[in-house]
């Protein structure tokens, strides 16, 4: 202890200490001075970083320079060689303590300015821009443009959400029925519950000039109803009105508020050719029918193998309410489609497809102007018959009936696909993201158009979109991984392989990676992994890695086994650009032809 005491004493004596103190406050100092002189002179963000690392390995040099060397009134002199008798220890210590507080005075001075001076400067000019930014995007959307933002639900019971949902939502299908009024879809719109954004976000994000919002209030047999139309820009009220009706007025309801927001945009029904007023409600007007079917409904976008069984029994008591209720039939028939063609297997898939072939058919017999039900009919012959044209047709069908519906033509543009006519999938898209800005899916499924047709750099960007939106799911860095085989590039390749997350999506994306890389016997590997591991799910993608090593052979065999297991991935057989480097093969035409699919000459002459 005795000795720790005399070691400190002599660090005094020497000044160390105060050195020390100096050297740091100078370093600050100056850091901030180069950190806040940067953005002005163009001075690149490294410089402020190798100073700080310069001043922190010179740090000991300066201690022991300070140690071993005092200032006299001769110089600087070794410690050693100074006399006691020439030592001026206190005129030393006085006047390091005044350099000590002018550098931490400029220091002070310094870190004040960038708090209270230029990071408000900075905060303000940031808010300005983002100002200027949001004011520019909505300065280009159109006037008759809205959406929906889901109703508060007021009830109490947070069970009764799925009531208010649906209501938001059949308000949505309504208003897309008004001409030439842009309405956002659900899954877009939904995204801002109880958000905390100014009606001018959320107007830029998703492109519009005017939401709707509100709250439901269902109490025993008392219904209330609040609803304000907003202009974004500003976030005026252009219209308000609140309801309290019997349970029992629902609907009329729903039509007063429709109504009202036609005449508040001026804007009246959609009167395209073919086009045919849409809805869910039940015919009869029964409420307890239309409450299971939105109970149905909400159960349905769980996307659980749980969640659209419980859906499935929520529509069939509907239909059990109503039989004539058309909409639920149509529900129904896709919630078994969706259950076989993700969860079954075997004979358990094949009853399932007998039930929804059932339930579409009756939708359409009941309503046969229902897009709905041609929906759930296009989706049920893609997956249980593969059935291509077919499954266009119904399509088309069902797009014609709902011309505004984004769904459908996203739908379309799926089906068009799969026949080779992919600029037209990238045209029908684009107009579904126009209404569905926030379908990280549709993004995606862009991206693999884009990609197929060569346009590498917009393919890119969409899928960038896609990760944004959706980060957690999966796929979509193995569409990276595509792009950059097409590109050549086997290091970005593998980098975006592994970014994949783990599950057959990487194994897929890893193999199919390596096949361009220098290390053949990790591709090798990687390929022997792979059919060992999923040649029962994935006989398509295997195809795909032979596409990769250039084996014609062993691809087009690996290709009939995707058929033999009707693999849903012969659906991208038009557009696989792995694939079609083998589309000189007259086996290619001869798979085609098996499988129900044009010709390359054929699918680009089809309009």
């Amino acid at each position: 202890m005795a000795d720790a005491r005399r070691f400190l004493a002599e660090l005094k004596r020497r000044n160390v200490l105060r050195a020390a103190v100096l050297y740091a406050g100078a370093a600050w100092a100056l850091a901030q001075g180069i950190a806040q002189l940067a953005p002005p002179f163009g001075i690149p963000d490294w410089v402020t970083r190798w100073f700080v690392i310069a001043c922190v390995f010179g740090f000991p040099f300066w201690l022991g320079l300070a140690w071993f060397y005092e200032l006299t009134p001769q110089g600087l002199k070794r410690e050693s060689e100074v006399a006691p008798a020439d030592a001026i220890v206190r005129r030393t210590h006085r006047r390091l303590d005044y350099w000590i507080i002018a550098v931490l005075t400029v220091a002070v001075v310094l870190l004040g300015t960038n708090q209270f001076v230029l990071r408000r400067d900075a905060t303000g000019n940031a808010v300005e821009a983002e100002r200027k930014t949001i004011a520019e995007a909505l300065s280009r959307v159109p006037e008759k443009s809205l959406a929906v933002l889901p109703l508060v639900n007021e009830s109490g019971d947070r069970n009764e959400q799925y009531f208010s949902d649906g209501l938001s939502e059949d308000l949505i299908n309504a208003l897309s029925q008004l001409a030439g009024l842009k309405v956002i879809s659900r899954h877009s719109s939904f995204q801002f519950r109880d958000s905390k954004a100014s009606p001018a976000e959320i107007g830029a994000r998703l492109g519009v000039a005017h939401l709707l919002e509100g709250s439901v209030r269902r109490q025993g047999q008392t219904l209330r109803i609040s609803a304000v139309l907003v202009r974004a820009a500003d976030g005026a009220i252009t219209w308000s009105q609140q309801y309290d009706r019997p349970v029992n007025d629902l609907f009329r309801v729903q039509d007063e508020i429709t109504r009202a927001v036609a005449d508040a945009l001026r804007t009246k029904l959609l009167t395209a050719p073919g086009a045919m007023a849409q809805g869910d409600r039940p015919p009869g007007g029964n409420l307890d029918a239309y409450v299971a079917y939105l109970r149905g409904a909400n159960d349905d976008k769980k996307g659980t193998e749980s969640g659209i069984r419980d859906a499935i029994a929520a529509y069939e008591e509907a239909i059990r309410i109503d039989p004539q209720y058309a909409a639920a039939h149509a529900r129904l028939s896709l919630a078994w489609t969706r259950l076989a063609s993700q969860y079954l297997g075997g004979p358990d898939a094949q009853q399932a497809y007998v039930e929804a072939r059932a339930a579409a058919n009756t939708a359409l017999a009941l309503d046969s102007g229902l897009s709905l039900a041609h929906v759930a009919r296009a989706t049920l012959i893609l997956n249980a018959d593969m059935d291509w044209t077919g499954a266009e047709a119904e399509a088309r069908r069902a797009l014609q009936l709902a011309p505004n519906d984004a769904y459908a033509k996203f739908a379309l543009g799926n089906k068009v696909a799969t026949l080779g006519r992919v600029r037209d999938a990238v045209a029908l898209t684009s107009q579904a993201l126009q209404t569905d800005p926030l379908q990280a899916a549709w993004y995606a499924a862009q991206g693999m158009y884009l990609t197929a047709l060569g346009r590498l750099d917009e393919a890119e960007r969409a899928v960038n979109t896609a990760i944004s939106l959706r980060p957690d799911a999966g796929a979509y860095y193995r569409q990276f991984t595509m792009i950059a085989l097409l590109r050549g590039d086997a290091d970005a390749a593998l980098a975006a392989a592994r970014r994949e997350a783990g599950g057959i999506w990487r194994n897929i994306a890893i193999a199919s990676a390596l096949q361009i890389g220098p290390d053949r016997a990790a591709a090798d590997a990687a390929l022997r992994k792979l059919i060992a591991e999923q040649s029962a799910e994935s006989p398509y993608q295997i195809a795909q890695v032979y596409a990769l090593r250039g084996d014609p052979d062993r691809l087009f065999a690996w290709l009939d086994k995707a058929w033999v297991q009707r693999d849903p991935g012969i659906g991208f057989l038009l557009y696989d650009p792995l694939i079609l480097r083998h589309r000189d093969d007259p086996r290619f035409a001869a798979f085609c032809r098996k499988v129900g699919l044009p010709s390359i000459t054929d699918a680009a002459a089809m309009p």
